[in-house]
């Protein structure tokens, strides 16, 4: 391995070299971009009648989101949009459309452009023969 630059140990952070370097940075906009990714293609997964336990999961996947997500501002809003906006569990269709337009919220928060929620199945689909490998088919 290469050896470990001593600079980045500084605490000082009068000394350029303390600050960490780009590669270590927090990339909130890739991280969030992966975790709808994650989050989508999880819902494309979900069956058209989801059972008590799948649908305990996803509230306590989502929940924990809400807490433990590594940009704290993102986990705090996170939070409040499932106050405000509740998941909708009653069908895979309807946590497709929730999420989807949980995910246009966001987006419009951030001034980023909505998705056109009809579009959701031809844009994040499940991982076909994977489904029920990790009980994503329950």
């Amino acid at each position: 391995p290469p050896p470990i630059d001593d600079d980045l140990l500084d605490p000082d952070p009068s000394n350029a070299a303390s600050q960490p370097p780009p590669l270590l940075l927090n990339r909130r906009d890739e991280l969030g971009r992966c975790t709808w990714l994650l989050l989508h293609t999880l819902a494309a997964q979900v069956p058209s009648a989801p059972s008590v336990q799948t649908r305990h999961d996803i509230r306590t996947l989502l929940a924990l989101l809400s807490r433990i997500y590594p940009c704290g501002e993102c986990a705090l809003h996170f939070g409040r949009l499932l106050q405000e906006f509740p998941p909708d569990l009653d069908s895979g269709d309807s946590f497709r459309r929730w999420l989807c337009e949980a995910h246009n919220r966001v987006n419009d928060r951030l001034g980023k452009q909505r998705f056109d929620c009809r579009l959701v199945e031809s844009r994040w689909r499940g991982l076909g023969d994977c489904a029920g490998e990790a009980g994503g088919g329950r």
